[in-house]
């Protein structure tokens, strides 16, 4: 399995992105999808998590309400639609892949597959 993100940029506060996660070498709808980032000096954070078993997002209390994750099954990827940009929320994001219970889907060690990262920056 192997995973693309792409979709960062720079934003002003208040602002929207989505961020696209492709995947190749498994079906999106077969494998759960997550969202973390890394801000500067700081530890790896959950954002969001697509789950494979019973399709249901789940997300960071940080960010719920504002962000919104999903599948396309016809591009075969998994997209996060940022909205409502905070400066907060400027840290490189990065997706992971695999089969993770729903109880450890917020822990970086329950995914087997990522991405590289994409920087998303919000200026304010």
């Amino acid at each position: 399995v192997q995973l693309q993100a792409s979709g960062g940029g720079l934003v002003q506060a208040g602002g929207s992105l989505r961020l696209s996660c492709a995947v190749s070498g498994r079906t999106v709808r077969r494998i759960t999808v997550g969202w973390f980032r890394r801000a500067p000096g700081k530890d790896s954070e959950f954002v969001a998590a697509i789950s494979a078993s019973n399709s249901s997002p789940y997300y960071a209390d940080s960010v719920k309400g504002r962000f919104i994750i999903s599948r396309d099954a016809a591009k075969n990827t998994a997209d996060l639609q940022m909205n409502s940009l905070k400066p907060e929320d400027t840290a490189v994001y990065s997706c992971a892949a695999g089969t993770p219970i729903l109880t450890s889907l917020h822990k970086n060690d329950a995914y087997n597959y990522w991405g590289q990262g994409t920087q998303v920056t919000v200026s304010s």
